[in-house]
């Protein structure tokens, strides 16, 4: 699971470590790795709905590299962390206000097509898919106050990005467990005959 978003937010992790030298070369470098990993990925054969992050950090990055080419020393280059983090919660929030969270694609690879249909399943990638956009928006908006009154403290924004990520990944990697157990327990289901 751990590698799964390392490769997926690639481009982002990217976008900000190569930004810090130079914001044309850290979305330039963003940009081409959206590119390949959703090439890749669209190539052995992943499924539209489990590639919509992929997808999203195409058009992000795409945009990104634009601007920062068109216009430079454009103000918004200087929150260019809350603004990444800030579409990702857009990305998550309108999935799941589409009812199509983007957790439900990226669980399916892991379960049957008979357990991807159940409730149980679309309510624990929806529970995931909130918990995520919960976390990006408060991302978004603690990066978005640091870069503005301490664009300098570096230690204050990697402690936000890694912060507010860990939550969600720690939340997904035990909630899918934990669903399961009280579902079960309030069905009077038997876990051991379900496997």
């Amino acid at each position: 699971m751990l590698l799964y978003y390392l490769r997926t937010f690639l481009p982002w992790l990217l976008l900000a470590v190569v930004s810090g030298w130079n914001d044309q070369a850290g979305a330039a470098a963003g940009l081409a790795a959206a590119v390949v990993l959703l090439a890749l990925d669209l190539r052995k054969g992943s499924r539209l709905d489990a590639l919509i992050l992929e997808a999203s950090a195409l058009v992000f990055m795409a945009l990104l590299t634009a601007l920062a080419f068109a216009d430079p020393h454009s103000v918004l280059m200087n929150y260019g962390a809350s603004m990444a983090i800030g579409w990702l919660a857009l990305t998550a929030w309108g999935t799941v206000l589409a009812g199509r969270p983007f957790t439900e694609g990226v669980g399916r690879r892991n379960v049957t097509d008979e357990i991807a249909a159940t409730d149980l399943f679309k309510s624990i990638t929806t529970v995931i898919a909130v918990v995520w956009a919960i976390s990006f928006t408060v991302i978004a908006v603690v990066l978005a106050f640091v870069q503005h009154a301490a664009p300098d403290n570096t230690a204050l924004l990697v402690a936000a990005k890694v912060a507010g990520f860990a939550v969600p990944i720690v939340f997904t990697a035990r909630y899918p467990e934990i669903a399961q157990k009280r579902y079960f327990a309030r069905h009077g289901i038997d876990r051991e005959a379900v496997r």
